[in-house]
């Protein structure tokens, strides 16, 4: 391990090969926390794709360092990676379609002892750019979001994790939708649909033993003109949701009605006070204490965090610096004490030792191996 400085933040960079590791020389891979990395692979309008596929990760619990494994599935963007609860498959979309005659791409995968993956299948998704995947929680039905059409599509997972084609579900105004990501309550009862582009939270009823879904009495709740919602949370007690709007840079805390419907309740910025420049915020997690809420910034470059207080409304903690470009999606470790934000265009994976008692992040570790990361899943045990 080396360390250099950059301004007054001390950045440690890992050059230890898994190799290694699995000859015993460092930290075993036994004893580290597997992840997934999604990466872009070419270039696209909005990114210079450097990567190769997907790849591992491991991560030492103690210190939160990383340590690169391989790529395990050489596909084309895969831009969002999911893992199944049960940690037997992986699921990744292939982000295509900004080309003539493009769809984007779904993949199914086993994953082995050594959490390299085996592909089990792949469809289409009906639709140009998916860009994120959500799987029910009976996990009989894996969910894709495109950006492109207003498509929203609903798979069956088959007993050995492959997809079949179940359910294509089109949004209002599919030349205008942007469907950007699906979210199922805990219940399994509501699925609530992240439209950037209808600026709206779409609510939809879910009968899982028959694999149906229909609109809610409240169909929809309709944000700020602008806003962009992208992607949603809910609070640890379900009582209350959480949209990351992209284009306004604001966080929308609702509270959900004993029907699934949505109430607005607050909005809050993503931003520092005095920001000036432009700005798209991305992601959003839960913190596994179910205390505090994270969101990301690209522009201001930054980790946004927030206390829920007992009503569910949101008190600020901080904005924290990535120390890189354009921060899209992030993972909050399993245990709750490291966040890891994927910088994209500078590429790297920024390390933040999470305070489990305030909420509040401290700068740990930036491994700069990652080209072009987008997206963090961990296998859960």
């Amino acid at each position: 391990m080396r360390k250099i400085l950059m301004g007054s933040l001390v950045i440690s960079m890992v050059f230890t090969s898994c190799k290694d590791e699995k000859e015993g020389k460092n930290n075993k891979l036994d004893d580290m926390k597997a992840a997934y990395v999604g990466t872009y692979t070419r270039i696209e309008e909005h990114v210079e794709g450097k990567a190769e596929g997907i790849y591992t990760i491991y991560q030492e619990p103690e210190s939160g360092s990383l340590r690169f494994g391989k790529v395990v599935a050489k596909i084309t963007n895969p831009s969002f990676v999911k893992v199944s609860d049960d940690g037997k498959n992986l699921y990744a979309v292939s982000e295509t379609g900004s080309r003539e005659g493009e769809t984007g791409k779904v993949y199914a995968y086993s994953i082995k002892n050594n959490f390299e993956v085996e592909e089990l299948n792949s469809l289409s998704t009906e639709s140009a750019a998916p860009c994120q995947i959500a799987i029910d929680q009976s996990g009989n039905f894996v969910f894709v979001a495109n950006y492109m059409g207003g498509v929203v599509m609903m798979y069956k997972r088959e007993e050995d994790g492959s997809l079949r084609n179940h359910k294509k579900i089109t949004l209002e105004n599919p030349e205008q939708s942007h469907a950007h990501s699906v979210n199922i309550d805990e219940s399994n009862d509501y699925v609530y649909i992240a439209d950037l582009g209808n600026d709206k939270i779409w609510i939809f009823n879910l009968d899982a033993s028959a694999g149906e879904m229909i609109p809610n009495e409240q169909a929809f709740v309709e944000l700020e003109k602008g806003a962009g919602p992208r992607h949603f949370a809910f609070s640890e007690n379900q009582k209350y949701g959480y949209s990351i709007n992209e284009l306004n840079n604001t966080i929308t805390v609702f509270e959900r009605k004993d029907n699934g419907g949505l109430k607005i309740i607050q909005t809050v910025s993503t931003l520092p006070q005095n920001f000036e420049g432009d700005n798209s915020a991305a992601d959003i997690h839960l913190h596994p204490s179910g205390n505090f809420i994270y969101g990301s910034n690209r522009g201001n470059n930054s980790i946004c965090a927030f206390r829920i207080e007992e009503d569910g409304r949101l008190s600020k903690i901080g904005i924290y610096p990535t120390n890189g470009k354009t921060p899209r999606n992030f993972a909050i470790a399993p245990e709750g004490d490291f966040l890891y934000a994927a910088n994209q265009d500078s590429g790297g994976i920024a390390v933040f030792r999470i305070n489990t008692e305030t909420g509040e992040l401290d700068p740990e570790l930036t491994n700069v191996d990652a080209k072009t990361p987008v997206c963090i899943d961990f296998v859960q045990e």
